[in-house]
């Protein structure tokens, strides 16, 4: 297994780099310290030095503009992203983006590759289901009314929803086949279609939520993906992105502490050399080592499509349990060694555990995912 990147994915790691550089990751007040959401809108400011250095249509093909990238790259640069807790819809944007050009018309794409690959308008994803813990494409029910859809439904938890120009909404036809509906949420200021309201949430991270209520919402033809496996696609590339911002704030975090376990002493030496503080960064290194194979096994099935013993959803699955379980070990474990100063708001630790805590649970948690192997491995015995 070769997992060494190429020089277009460097490139593309390096400008990420350069761009999230200037980034301080407490400079947004604090979701222990904040009623409501930290921020009513994400960083543009950063989303337009993302687009200035074209790293918001790496997925796009050259003729709209893009680099030809795949989702190894993708993950890359939402893995530097992550370290700095860049408040940007980068994930649910590249990944709808690059939905809509895999599986969209060609007048869809058409009409819409080129300027999303610029960042406007903003795309998210729905795709936490009624609940958060059901499908999301069983959450909203769509039926064909001559020219267009007819949306009905609720989405939670949809990032970004105020900033959006268009939400890519997963829902379910009379035929039992699901689509891609991109509907204008109408947010902060905007007009949005008819029959869509927003109610404003707030996640464990302090960021602005949007509750889409979709009341015999009327969408285009012409904006709906009926392509087979377009939603599983996206979902799965989804949860892979959403691994790799756990490894970026777990690398992170996990150097926050080596840097502050070899300065902080006790009884004249530094923590750092007591054996049980070092057993303890060790198995969180381990954690982030196993979450980094996984994480790329997975984007090497999505980016390649090749075949394996078991579906890409196998190997994405796997991801999210290291993902999950790995990241939420590597912020308690660095809570438990700062002591007391973990937990000081004037810190930036407690903000990276809020993150940690989100990514956990976006998009299903370990558990659920466990769940989804299993059904997978009955479905394809081995051997």
């Amino acid at each position: 297994m070769d997992f060494t990147f190429t020089e277009e994915q460097l490139a593309a790691a390096e400008a990420a780099r350069g761009v999230f550089a200037g980034v301080a990751p407490d400079a947004v007040p604090s979701p222990a310290l904040t009623t409501g959401a930290v921020a009513e809108h994400f960083d543009r400011e950063l989303w337009d030095r993302l687009a200035a250095a074209d790293l918001l249509s790496l997925l796009l093909g050259e003729e709209y503009g893009g680099a030809g990238l795949d989702a190894i790259a993708l993950c890359l640069v939402l893995r530097e992203s992550a370290k700095v807790l860049a408040r940007v819809p980068l994930l649910e944007h590249s990944a709808a983006l690059a939905a809509v050009q895999k599986f969209g018309s060609a007048e869809l794409r058409d009409r819409l590759a080129a300027r999303a690959g610029r960042g406007e308008p903003v795309l998210t994803v729905a795709a936490s289901g009624r609940t958060g813990h059901d499908p999301a494409e069983l959450a909203v029910t769509a039926r064909r009314d001559g020219g267009t859809w007819v949306l009905d439904g609720v989405q939670t938890a949809v990032p970004w929803a105020y900033d959006a120009g268009l939400v890519v909404v997963p829902a379910r036809t009379e035929a039992d086949r699901s689509v891609l509906a991109l509907v204008a949420p109408g947010g902060t200021g905007a007009a949005g279609s008819a029959g869509v309201t927003v109610a404003e949430q707030v996640s464990t991270s302090g960021e602005r939520l949007g509750e889409l209520r979709l009341d015999s919402a009327p969408v285009a033809a012409r904006d709906v993906v009926t392509a087979d496996g377009a939603w599983e696609w996206l979902r799965e590339l989804l949860v892979t992105g959403t691994c790799a911002l756990a490894l970026g704030v777990g690398e992170r975090v996990l150097r926050m502490t080596g840097e502050y376990a070899g300065k902080r002493e006790q009884f004249g030496h530094p923590i750092a050399t007591f054996q049980a503080v070092a057993v303890q960064a060790a198995d969180r290194y381990i954690d982030l080592r196993a979450m980094e194979a996984t994480l790329w096994q997975a984007a090497w099935r999505i980016a390649s499509g090749a075949a394996g013993a078991l579906p890409a959803a196998a190997d994405v699955a796997v991801a999210k349990i290291w993902a999950a379980e790995g990241v939420r070990r590597v912020v308690q474990t660095a809570q438990h060694l700062h002591g007391g100063f973990g937990a000081d708001t004037e810190y930036v630790l407690h903000r990276y555990h809020a993150w940690a805590k989100q990514i956990e649970l976006t998009l299903g948690g370990a558990g659920v995912h466990e769940e989804a192997l299993g059904d997978l491995l009955a479905a394809h015995p081995l051997g």
